[in-house]
């Protein structure tokens, strides 16, 4: 949602602050109606080609494995895994680019959280267990030793 802060203040440090906080756009309100809907219009313009310019993925798809992202399912030789909201984003991390590594910085950064090393390889302990479940032979994750993790190309 667009943000247009409309104010009496003027000043450059106003104007500095008003859009370090968030806002698209800082007008003063003796700004003419017919100024103040051409940028109203403008903002709105960009924000429909930014929406169309990132299509949105509802599957990925690696070998095996796929994850549903609408419904944030994940199936492994088409047989349900059972993850949680943090494991499948580590999971959709690690498998949107395979071969590359991720750390665990990177891995807690896209799980959206805020923990220490030691609870990132207890997930990463626990993805490969519920894998396993349905596959023995499971092993597309793979550790680098001072590193961090990477799926299997």
């Amino acid at each position: 949602l667009p943000i247009i802060f409309l104010t009496a203040r003027d000043s450059d440090f106003d104007v500095v602050s008003g859009l370090r906080l968030g806002a698209d756009d800082y007008l003063t309100k003796d700004i003419s109606l017919p100024h103040l809907l051409a940028r109203v219009a403008a903002l709105f313009r960009r924000l429909e080609v930014l929406a169309e310019a990132v299509p949105q993925e509802e599957q990925l798809a690696r070998g095996p494995l796929t994850l549903d992202i609408s419904r944030l399912a994940a199936q492994w030789r088409d047989q349900p895994v059972a993850l949680t909201l943090t494991e499948f984003w580590m999971v959709h991390t690690l498998a949107r680019h395979p071969g590359h590594v991720k750390s665990r910085e990177q891995l807690m950064t896209e799980a959206r959280l805020v923990v220490d090393d030691g609870t990132i390889t207890s997930h990463i302990k626990r993805i490969r267990k519920k894998f396993a479940a349905v596959d023995a032979a499971f092993d597309a994750i793979e550790s680098v030793y001072g590193a961090g993790y990477r799926w299997k190309a």
